[in-house]
This record gives structure tokens, sequence and C-alpha cells, in this order.
């Protein structure tokens, strides 16, 4: 931090840390992305923080950055010190700002991954004049993020709201927390594949470019190849993205029975896409809640900084970091 204190238009890099991939992005106090940089996920926490450092590296090769925020796909403690535990990454109990600070040698902080994403939304995007509104980021697994009166909602202990890990089918399809039959094995880009498969074993579709690309190798399915696809009109995909619309709804019916938003936002890479299953999920959201034809619904909207928004979310958990720091010091 320069002599004179911290400047609300210092430069930042936000580091989304998805189970796939991982985003970093300089992003400047208005949420513009200048430089963006992609690797996958590496899969030990060792070779994660080195990855971290060198995607840092390279950014602040070429630009001025004040400090680094990650956005993580796990829970942390109500301080944001600790990942106590990430379902698709590798901490365990790690002081993960604090090593990645010693590592890069800027103030480093993190964030829940839907936290940063709903930040993101209410500060640049489509979250903005929501009164109690819901953050759905839906990737390789859904996170969400809770505003309340313009507050992030955390818990008691810094893990609300894990949505995404709710049981919708007992004993259903396993996942990566250890549980069976999440909402996320249901909803997210690795179900969609999973959608796919299951759909093609017991179905024939004949036109499906899918079909033909899972006979051939089916490792290569995913979620974005579903996509595509369906922006194409694969019968396959369509049927797999008809299928999420329907557990997004249900799901989505259970959160407003209990949470009663007025606003929606559906974040994340898969979110992003929403073009292609967001009316049918408002009608079976419409069907799933408790009294419905009897109550006010949320409005339900489409991201308006795509899969971006961890990226955008976790540079300005960094600056308003940065903030807090300056502030303390004097």
């Amino acid at each position: 931090m320069s002599a004179g204190g911290f400047r609300g238009d210092e430069l930042t890099v936000g580091i989304d840390i998805g189970g796939t991939s991982v985003r970093a992005s300089v992003v400047d106090a208005h949420g513009r992305q200048l430089d963006t940089l992609r690797t996958a996920t590496p899969p030990t926490a060792e070779s994660l923080e080195h990855g971290l450092q060198r995607l840092v590296a390279e950014l602040r090769d070429r630009w001025a950055v004040a400090a680094v925020g990650l956005a993580i796909a796990g829970f942390l403690t109500p301080d944001r010190q600790t990942v106590r535990f990430a379902p698709h990454l590798a901490w365990r109990e790690a002081r993960v700002p604090e090593i990645m600070t010693e590592r890069i040698g800027l103030p480093v902080f993190a964030e829940h991954d839907a936290n940063s994403a709903a930040i993101a939304e209410l500060q640049f995007g489509a979250a903005a004049g929501g009164h109690n509104t819901l953050v759905l980021s839906i990737g390789t697994g859904i996170g969400a993020g809770m505003i309340q009166d313009g507050e992030i909602y955390r818990g008691s202990f810094g893990v609300a709201p894990e949505f995404g890990h709710l049981t919708v089918v007992p004993g259903g399809r396993p996942c990566s927390c250890g549980k069976r039959g999440c909402w996320e094995r249901y909803c997210s880009g690795t179900a969609l594949v999973d959608t796919v498969l299951e759909l093609l074993a017991s179905q024939d579709f004949p036109r499906s470019v899918l079909a033909a690309d899972s006979e051939a190798d089916p490792g290569s399915l995913t979620g974005r190849r579903v996509a595509a696809a369906a922006a194409d009109g694969d019968p396959a995909a369509l049927a797999a993205y008809a299928d999420m619309a329907q557990w997004l709804g249900y799901g989505l019916g259970m959160i407003a029975d209990v949470f009663d938003p007025d606003l929606i936002v559906l974040a994340g890479g898969v979110g992003a896409a929403s073009g292609l299953f967001l009316d049918d999920a408002r009608e079976h959201y419409a069907a799933a809640v408790t009294g419905a034809g009897h109550r006010q619904l949320a409005r339900i909207r489409g991201t308006q900084l795509g899969d971006a928004a961890g990226t955008i979310g976790a540079a300005e958990v960094a600056r308003q970091g940065l903030a807090a720091l300056d502030i303390g010091s004097q």
C-alpha cells in the first residue's frame, strides 16, 4: 500500500477458484475486467497455491495491482481467514489468505465464491435494487449468496447458505461432499453431463451429436459442450436442460418457502446460459412454492456479469479489504 493510504481507484486481482477451473482477472473500481487468465484447478493444496502464485505473478508483470481477492468454493470461518472444507478443492483447515499473502507479497482476502458473485451482482449487476436477494451461482456445483438489506448473510458459523447440498433425492447420485442426492447433482454443469448420459442410455436420440460424441468417448462430454449442443438444437441436450429446469424450479420453491426473496439472480457458468432454461424454471418454481397462486413470487433474473461474477466480486472483496486495512491503520 502506498504511503498516502488506499486509493479507491487502485486495481485488484480477483480469482475465482472452482472445482474444475481457476479464473484470475485484473479488475478496476467499476467492475471492469482488464485482463483475464484461466487454468485447470490443480488437484493438491500445494499445486493449487503454486498455481495461484503463478497467475498473479503473470498479471503483475502487466499491471500494477494493490491486492488479491480469492473466491473459494468451500466453507470459510466467519472471519474468512481459514478454509475449513471445500468439497471440490484440497484445502482442509487451511489459513489460505495468510499462506497466499506470504507467497504473493500482496494483501490477500478470501470470500466464499457464491458470496463473491453476490457482491459483484449487487455492486455492478443484476442484484441491484433487491431487498432480500438470492444469488444462485450454478457452475460445477451450486453456490448461493443471500443478501438481506444490502448485507451478505453468513449464518452463525460462516457457512450459510449451502443450498447446493440439500438432499433432493434420498439415496440419489453420489456427491463429492460425501452425501447422495444433493441438489447440485441434478442442477449444475456436471449434472447436465450425467443427465445426458442417463438419457442416452435409456432413450434413442438418432439426431443427437452428443449421442455420437458419447459413443466415441463418454468422457469427452462437458457442461460447456452440452450448452453448445443445446444452443444448436441437439435433442439430448435440450432434454437435459428441460430436466435441469425442473430441478431448478423445485429447489427454488423450497428456498422461497424458507427465505421468501423478492429477487433471485442466476449466476455462474451455467447461469450465464439461462436463456436455455429460465422460462421453464420460472414455471416450475411458480408451481413448487407453498401457496402457489396465492402469494407474490420473486423476480428471477439471469446474471448481468456472466461467469465473471466470481472474479469481479473477489476483486471487490480485495478492494473493500484494503479500504478496511487503511481505516484500521489511521
